[in-house]
């Protein structure tokens, strides 16, 4: 990973059980992200995409106060230029994620901490978590928010963008955008059980139940049936398709090749 001012590592790697675990770490600055932590966030989503031993990213921010606050405003304000809209990792558009990805937001996801959030496939939150879209206090844009009205109701994404007030953990899970919200200390544990959850299931059929989510946002329904046909059709041709029902009747674990 890159390191913060050649001292330290500012994203780490660490796999547990099949499970990657993404940490930003810039507690000191509330986990933004300045140029070197953009380019390792990258770098490790690479390396997880590459990781034939993880099947689960979990995304977080390190220490008790931020997920992560956004961009780093401080180097921005030196900058000679305004960054791309695309300068923080889009999981799916940045860069392709074909396996599944949690965020375990550990306080405030804020402006470009709420599109990294918003990002993952599922989102467990800490109870103390607030997510907002502040870039209207600052001037700057949110381009990436553009599929926030299929996560959220219309009317609480236009609260987001309008207003720029952040919301707390349990209005998000309220309106859909958290799948679960915990105490600060079972966050851990609830981010890697639900990725372990995902993880003993069959690869092949989590990629295309992943990929089948966003059809409909995109094809008519029509199309979608048939581009989920499409997808699937290679899951039911597959390895795997065999090795579950005879773990069934053997009262056994499955086996899962990924093939």
């Amino acid at each position: 990973m890159s390191s913060d001012g050649g001292s330290r590592s500012t994203v780490r790697y660490e796999l547990r059980d099949g499970v990657a675990w993404i940490t930003i770490d810039r507690p000191e600055k509330r986990n933004a992200l300045d140029a070197t932590t953009r380019t390792a966030l990258l770098e490790a989503t690479r390396r997880f995409n590459e990781d034939d031993d993880a099947a689960v990213m979990v995304l977080t921010g390190a220490g008790d106060v931020a997920f992560c606050a956004g961009a780093d405003l401080a180097e921005m304000a030196e900058a000679d230029e305004v960054p791309a809209p695309d300068f923080i990792p889009q999981f799916g558009r940045t860069i392709e994620v074909p396996k599944p990805t949690i965020a375990a937001v550990n306080g405030v996801a804020l402006a470009g901490g709420f599109l990294l959030a918003q990002c993952c496939d599922l989102i467990v939150a800490a109870e103390h978590a607030w997510f907002g879209i502040t870039e209207a206090r600052v001037g700057r844009g949110a381009p990436w928010a553009a599929p926030l009205p299929l996560l959220v109701p219309p009317r609480i994404a236009m609260q987001l963008l309008v207003t720029a007030e952040p919301i707390p953990a349990q209005r998000a899970y309220e309106v859909g955008l958290v799948n679960e919200v915990v105490a600060a200390e079972a966050l851990e544990s609830a981010a890697q059980r639900l990725a372990r959850t995902i993880a003993a299931n069959a690869p092949l059929s989590v990629r295309a139940g992943k990929r089948t989510v966003g059809l409909t946002a995109q094809l008519s329904l029509d199309e979608a049936y048939r581009e989920a046909e499409r997808l699937w059709d290679p899951v039911y041709r597959s390895l795997d398709a065999r090795e579950g029902p005879r773990a069934f009747r053997d009262k056994r674990a499955p086996r899962w090749q990924g093939r």
